[in-house]
């Protein structure tokens, strides 16, 4: 079961990569009608006519598809054989998940709302960590309860509000990405060559003047602007924060167990996310450097969220370690839970 549901969060990512290349080319409209592909059924959609951006949203519906089907059996087979109610349960919200993912990405395209883009984004973010997180449930290492000692109450804050942060850091990605102001400040690391910008109507007005007969992209507004420069500054605290987390885990737990490398990876990838933020202003939102910053995004807030369960873990009963490594009905009567 944990290699099934590791593949299951796997094959998420890719689907959220996928996405990210769908949004990036600016190719969400594609196709134009669902669950049909230009009236074929999207499963026998002819090969031959995979083409251009077609080619992007028809084989992102067709993970999609894939991904809900390997969700829907990994949540049966928890159901099926796993003893733990609150995984059991677990397993129904990712079910649950994934059709509302399916719908809001249908609606997206049949209501022409670049708003749902904006949830479809978000509840895609937190089913990957959802997948996630049931992938450690059904590993060996939180079974047997693991060797990780007692983590203190300020680094499990620390954890939890930085993972929260940059939860909303995503969002506030989204929705940039969904509004195409991704490019509203075009120059990094100084935002219209200055700290912070002006954003008065006569500021905006000149700096559009210059876009639309520079980029030929449509006008921003003063909100795009502001908002971006939030996005920076949030990224600036969140590589403070996890930066933070490694230091404070290090010296509380000596770098090395398994919740120290976590941290340390966590701020790593921070580094390459900033690095990746900047190179998408630079390539002028190039899209393989554009999604590869999602990417990094996800895998940052659900190294987060998996620190933060791990970090929070209690066993209620010593019997949990005691699993024989096995996920079937009764493998043991210890409820792990969070404190």
């Amino acid at each position: 079961m944990f290699r099934f549901a590791g593949i299951t969060a796997f094959t998420t990512f890719l689907l959220v990569g996928l996405g990210g290349l769908v949004t990036s080319y600016g190719v969400g409209m594609s196709v134009p009608d669902w669950p049909n592909t230009y009236g074929y059924n999207m499963f026998t959609f002819p090969i031959s006519q995979w083409v251009g951006g077609i080619f992007y949203e028809h084989t992102h519906r067709l993970l999609a598809s894939a991904v809900g089907l390997l969700t829907t059996v990994l949540a049966v087979w928890i159901w099926m054989s796993d003893s733990r109610r609150w995984l059991r349960w677990l397993g129904v919200a990712a079910f649950l998940g994934v059709i509302a993912q399916g719908i809001l990405g249908g609606l997206r395209v049949t209501l022409h709302m670049d708003s749902l883009g904006i949830f479809h984004a978000t509840v895609a973010q937190v089913f990957f960590v959802l997948l996630c997180a049931i992938t450690l449930f059904t590993s060996r290492f939180w079974i047997r309860g693991g060797t990780l000692p007692s983590v203190s109450s300020g680094l499990k804050t620390l954890l939890l509000c930085t993972t929260l942060i940059i939860f909303a850091q995503l969002i506030i990605a989204a929705t940039m990405r969904h509004q195409h102001a991704g490019l509203a400040i075009p120059d990094f690391p100084l935002a219209y060559g200055k700290v912070w910008p002006d954003t008065s109507p006569d500021a905006v007005a000149l700096y559009n003047s210059r876009r639309v007969s520079v980029t030929e992209e449509a006008p921003v507004t003063a909100f795009q602007i502001q908002l971006q420069m939030v996005h920076r500054a949030m990224a600036l605290v969140i590589v403070f924060l996890t930066a933070a987390c490694a230091v404070l885990s290090r010296r509380q737990r000596g770098g090395g167990d398994v919740l120290s490398r976590f941290t340390l990876f966590w701020l790593v990838l921070m580094g390459v996310q900033v690095g990746l933020g900047a190179a998408t202003i630079w390539t002028n939102k190039a899209a393989d450097v554009a999604t590869g910053h999602v990417l990094v995004g996800a895998l940052s807030l659900v190294t987060g969220a998996v620190a933060c369960l791990i970090a929070f873990r209690r066993f209620t009963s010593d019997s949990a370690v005691q699993a024989s490594g096995g996920f079937g009905v009764g493998a043991f009567s210890g409820v792990p839970s969070m404190k």
